[in-house]
């Protein structure tokens, strides 16, 4: 089948499609409504592809049948393809569009302004082919509208592989240099011509510039995405000249004519300020008779100067003296004096007063000694001290006796305490009877099996097991 099928057209929707992989193929499915055939995209044609694959883009593709054995499976080995309907160029036109409206690079929602152009530029940067007609063109407007400005070209291949990224470089370039715009330009051609200034690293390097950049791609009617998003758009390199630069000889009138304006101007200012120096000079007088008028009155005024200020003077004098006089009485030291007196005349009294209550106690004292030797506590003394030696020798022989009878007492509880213990109880040859710390009263307590613990005299014990029932038969 694979000579027979060496050259097939195919047409049909895109599925499964996944993006290239490590190597750079393409592989996905072709389907209409009765049949799916797998198709396989080598990179050396995926590269080259201007619009990007989705599922359910509609396709022609050209190729030839393959068929891998391994698993039996058919497929389109791609060496053409175009989307149906629509040129292939035209829908990478609006896909990349679309992309670049959602970014923010072009259309009503663009993010960064376009930039107005220089009036009158220092230099300007340009990239085109110096090759081409375009470059030509440009500087014989320039040169023939503005002789004396200065110009840096970037020479860089304006359709084919790799133009895109020479121009794209060409950008960068300029941007970092003192250029105050950049122009991109090329004459008239095809779409595909043309299509250098669709590509998408063209399109953001436009947008990157931070100098504003003028596009002149082909004739008027040519339309590309770098026209789009550039500053400002000339339909021809030759109106991109006549953008970027003014006429030199246009300016220089201008010039001549802003100057006359301006000397007559400035002249009529100075003749209407001697006009005016003139007339204050007939109201002015004789300036001598007005300087000693003004100097008399300088001297009333500080006459009355010094004397407000004398009285301002005076006035914080006595308030100054006013608030010294409050001042000293109420310092620190001046109540300080004052509690000093204050608490000598207070001494003073109270030294008098315990001197008169001193006199009083010492007489009051002598009164009541007198009082005591005339009543005298010595017999009291005496007979006191005898009952206190009678007690202390009566004491002694009472403690005894008290002990005595706590003893005894002691005793008595202690053998009826005896008499009632249970060790006492296993001193006759009884036994103590235990389950699991459980005295046993009766032999219905216990079952065979049951280990009991026998408590004996003198703190002894046995574990025995219990080999038959309450009735006293034998169950095992």
């Amino acid at each position: 089948m694979e000579p027979r099928f060496s050259r097939l057209i195919v047409r049909g929707e895109v599925t499964g499609f996944r993006g290239p992989n490590a190597r750079g193929h393409l592989y996905f499915a072709i389907k209409d409504a009765g049949a799916q055939l797998d198709v396989r995209v080598w990179h050396t044609l995926a590269r080259t592809l201007r619009f990007q694959l989705r599922d359910g883009l509609s396709l022609l593709i050209e190729g030839a049948l393959n068929i891998y054995e391994v698993q039996g499976r058919y497929s389109l080995i791609a060496q053409k393809v175009e989307p149906e309907g629509v040129g292939a160029m035209a829908l990478a036109f609006e896909q990349l569009k679309a992309k670049l409206v959602k970014e923010g690079l072009i259309g009503e929602g663009r993010t960064k302004p376009r930039r107005p152009l220089p009036s009158l530029p220092r230099r300007i940067g340009v990239v085109t082919s110096s090759s081409g007609a375009a470059w030509r063109d440009f500087l014989k407007v320039l040169h023939r509208r503005h002789p004396g400005v200065s110009v840096l070209f970037c020479n860089a291949r304006v359709q084919g592989e790799d133009a895109a990224l020479e121009v794209a470089r060409g950008l960068r370039w300029l941007a970092r240099t003192d250029v105050d715009v950049i122009v991109v330009t090329r004459g008239g051609g095809s779409v595909e011509d043309l299509w250098t200034f669709n590509e998408e690293r063209v399109v953001r390097a436009i947008f990157n510039s931070p100098v504003p950049v003028v596009s002149a791609i082909g004739h008027e009617t040519d339309l590309t995405l770098s026209d789009l998003v550039a500053d400002f758009r000339a339909p021809t390199p030759s109106a991109a000249a006549e953008a970027v630069v003014p006429v030199v000889a246009d300016v220089l009138h201008r010039l001549r004519t802003t100057r006359r304006r301006l000397t007559q101007a400035v002249e009529r200012r100075v003749l209407e300020a001697r006009h005016e120096l003139q007339a204050a000079r007939g109201t002015l007088g004789d300036p001598r008779r007005q300087l000693t008028s003004r100097r008399l009155r300088l001297s009333e005024l500080g006459e009355q100067m010094r004397r407000a200020h004398e009285r301002g003077v005076r006035s914080r004098q006595r308030a100054l003296a006013e608030i010294e006089a409050r001042l000293a009485r109420l310092r620190p030291q001046t109540r300080v004096a004052e509690r000093r007196t204050a608490f000598a005349a207070l001494t003073a009294r109270v030294r008098t007063s315990l001197t008169r209550r001193l006199r009083d106690e010492r007489a009051r004292l002598a009164r009541l000694r007198l009082s005591i030797e005339r009543t005298s506590p010595r017999p009291h003394v005496r007979e006191a001290r005898r009952r206190v030696e009678s007690a202390a020798t009566a004491l002694p022989l009472a403690v005894r006796r008290r002990l005595e009878q706590e003893r005894r007492g002691l005793a008595a509880l202690s053998a009826r305490l005896d008499a009632l213990s249970p060790l006492k109880v296993l001193g006759r040859g009884y036994a103590i009877v235990a389950r699991e710390g459980v005295v046993v009263r009766r032999a219905a307590d216990v079952e065979r099996g049951d280990l009991l613990t026998v408590r004996l005299d003198q703190g002894d014990s046995l574990t025995v097991r219990v080999e038959s029932g309450a009735d006293g038969k034998d169950e095992g």
